[in-house]
């Protein structure tokens, strides 16, 4: 079964806009907490916003502080990325993950090596352009 299902991405120039969506089955959304990673060329797959999907307590990696909002839809077992002012060094993979954690600064502050994650999502492509 599938357990994250994500939509959303493409392409923007800079200054735009994008949301992603991660519907997750309750299996994964019940894990507490639902986080967002991206992996840009060349670089280390990290952490950049998390939730807990019971108190809906947030934590974003310094990067996208300000720019980025993760909230959840409890009801439809869903979790969002909204990403504005979007700039071309935001261009990545993105992966929504279910996180063995009961605090949301984990995925945020630590490397995925040290992370518990049970369940990833297929990645989407956001690409910013110049």
């Amino acid at each position: 079964q599938e357990q994250l299902r994500e939509s959303g991405g493409g392409s923007v120039q800079a200054g735009g806009s994008l949301r992603l969506s991660c519907a997750a089955s309750a299996y994964a959304f019940n894990e507490r907490c639902m986080a967002w990673f991206r992996q840009r060329p060349g670089e280390e797959r990290e952490g950049i916003a998390a939730i807990l999907t019971g108190s809906g307590y947030t934590a974003y990696r310094d990067s996208v502080k300000g720019r980025f909002t993760i909230s959840r839809d409890s009801v439809e077992n869903t979790v969002y990325l909204a990403m504005n002012d979007l700039k071309p060094e935001d261009s990545a993979m993105s992966y929504c993950a279910a996180v063995r954690s009961g605090s949301a600064l984990v995925p945020v502050s630590r490397g995925t090596e040290k992370i518990r994650i049970d369940f990833w999502g297929q990645g989407n492509q956001v690409t910013v352009s110049a």
